[in-house]
């Protein structure tokens, strides 16, 4: 699939197009080298933190290969995304303006020789929202390439056309169909996140790099509690729009007095001017 380039007036259709119809699509680099060299400094020193914290055990028990979560949380570097013209406009074009975002995680997946790479999640075919409602799109994926995917370091499989499928298709059809994302450092791979995909096996002799974002209708809880992990300070000195996807305005009440403030002060709001 050749990469859809944003500096044409008409990529945004191109884009909301090509994933209704294909399940996926690829846009060419959005961020340029200097923030990508950052990101890939940041993302090994969080990935160094969160081991420090979490413990390589609990890690290796979730069964996951480089998945860093809560990035946010070591490393403000990652509100960057969320404050991206063109990914906000994909978010608008696919979505709506008052998407939150139900995860950012990174990845750094590491090579194996051939044949040796463990069996973990990623790299069985999933969905990353398992819920087919009549075709109607609820969550859409924004994985930004931070090295370029290629067949050779693991660059994600996905089976074209195998989104809003009202059945699991067989393992076997999957992986006939599966083609390796190819995707230059900077673009992104736009999905929706009922395709069927796995991260592919990284034999390149380094690791690869990417940071993926999963984006829902607000009225769905996310993976993680954005706005209670990062805390009330921190989300409060976003812009507006990062509020929004990080779930500020879409908070549950946890009392009569927050569930009676004001209108202007409700945790939950549908806009935000």
């Amino acid at each position: 699939m050749s990469a859809i380039d944003p500096r044409q007036t008409s990529w945004l259709q191109r884009v909301v197009e090509t994933v209704s119809r294909v399940g996926y699509a690829i846009v060419a680099p959005v961020f340029d080298e200097s923030f990508l060299d950052a990101v890939r400094e940041a993302m090994y020193r969080v990935q160094r933190l969160l081991i420090a914290e979490v413990g390589q055990a609990r890690l290796d028990r979730a069964g996951e290969l480089g998945v860093l979560r809560l990035m946010l949380k070591y490393d403000p570097l990652f509100f960057r995304f969320l404050e991206h013209d063109e990914m906000l406009a994909v978010i608008d074009a696919v979505l709506d303006s008052t998407a939150v975002m139900h995860l950012q995680n990174g990845f750094i997946l590491p090579f194996f020789p051939p044949g040796q790479a463990p069996a973990v999640f990623q790299r069985r075919f999933h969905m990353d929202f398992p819920r087919v409602l009549n075709g109607y799109l609820m969550s859409v994926n924004i994985l930004v390439a931070i090295d370029p995917f290629t067949a050779a370091n693991g660059g994600t499989l996905v089976a074209p056309g195998t989104h809003q499928s009202p059945a699991p298709p067989p393992v076997e059809e999957l992986e006939s169909r599966a083609v390796p994302v190819e995707c230059p450092a900077g673009g992104l791979v736009v999905f929706d996140s009922t395709l069927w995909h796995a991260a592919g096996p990284n034999t390149s002799g380094r690791d690869r790099l990417g940071v993926n974002h999963q984006f829902t209708r607000s009225y769905l809880k996310q993976q993680i509690d954005y706005a209670r992990a990062l805390g009330d300070t921190v989300v409060l000195a976003q812009k507006p729009r990062t509020q929004q996807l990080l779930g500020w305005y879409t908070r549950v009440p946890t009392s009569l007095s927050e569930y009676y403030r004001p209108e202007a002060e409700r945790l939950y709001r549908k806009h935000q001017g």
